[in-house]
Formats: structure tokens, C-alpha cells, sequence
């Protein structure tokens, strides 16, 4: 954490910003996760929804990911922004705890779409493509229909979707 890059204002980087909320989730530290966010700060996560505050954010991490998977891997790739608003590429990973898919291993690769306020995350959102991983856990084509409508579903009811239905 030595090497730390900041901002003028003395915020961290977005480069490190991300990677360190991505660290502490991955080892399950909602607190650390939480610590990256505004006060009132949103997680939009691709299976659980959105999450937004610190008591939800750290909620999230503790009593869903890590209720449901385990030897998290969440690695982070060309991370850019205009200190408005950034993006990363990653690839994420790790061992299925679903009772269905007890042991296999995940793989999912995404790009986060993060809106940024005074150094921190304001909203986090994620364009992730979760049904290699959802296969790669043995998920029938029935379970991986119901995601795929699930997630067209919340597309279609986001403002910028509005012109093009």
C-alpha cells in the first residue's frame, strides 16, 4: 500500500481506488469495501442487486459473497477515468459454496462502470458477462434463461434503454 498514487486533491487514484475495494471484497472485508464508497454510495451487483450505504455495502461482501463463494480472484485491467467517472476491465473468480455447485469454480470476465464523488465511489455498476461462470458451475439452460431475462429485464429499465424500446 506503499506506493499508493493520488490525486491532486490528495484522493486516491482510481487505479487504486478499485483495486483496493476489489482486494477487500475479495478477502471479505465489507468494512474495507464499504471505506472505498461515499457515505451514501451504490453497488450494483450483476446476481445480488444494488446495495447502497455502508451498513448494506458491508452486508453485501459478509452475508453474500462470501456466504456463496470462496478463494475469490479479482483481478483488475486498464483501469481509466476523468475523475468523474471510470472504467476497468477484470476478471473475477472463485470456488462455488451453492449447495447445487458445491466446489466448481467460477469464471466471469466484466468491465465496471464506476461514478465518482470527492475521491470515492458514488455508484458502482458492472457489465459482466456471468453466464460462462454460471455454466462453468453446472447451472441448467433453464437457470441460465431465468438470469439472462432477469438481466434484460433491469437493461431495459434504465433510463438510457428508453429510445431504444
Amino acid at each position: 500500500m506503499g506506493n499508493l498514487q493520488r490525486n491532486k486533491d490528495g484522493s486516491m487514484s482510481f487505479a487504486d481506488l478499485i483495486t483496493s475495494m476489489t482486494t477487500a471484497a475479495a478477502k471479505g472485508d465489507g468494512g474495507g469495501v464499504a471505506d472505498c464508497f461515499t457515505d451514501d454510495g451504490v453497488y450494483h451487483d450483476v446476481f445480488y442487486g444494488a446495495f447502497a450505504g455502508r451498513t448494506a455495502l458491508i452486508d453485501m461482501i459478509e452475508n453474500h459473497f462470501h456466504r456463496d463463494g470462496g478463494d475469490f480472484r479479482w483481478d483488475i485491467y486498464d483501469p481509466v477515468s476523468d475523475g468523474q467517472t471510470g472504467y476497468a476491465r477484470y476478471v473475477f473468480s472463485y470456488q462455488s459454496k451453492l449447495p447445487e455447485a458445491e466446489g466448481r469454480r467460477a469464471l466471469f470476465e466484466g468491465v465496471a462502470v464506476v461514478k465518482l464523488k470527492d475521491g470515492k465511489i458514488a455508484e458502482y455498476r458492472e457489465v459482466a458477462n456471468a453466464m460462462t461462470g454460471l455454466q462453468m458451475m453446472g447451472f441448467p439452460p433453464e437457470r441460465l434463461a431465468k438470469v439472462i431475462a432477469k438481466e434484460g429485464r433491469e437493461l431495459a429499465a434504465r433510463d438510457e434503454s428508453a429510445g431504444h424500446l
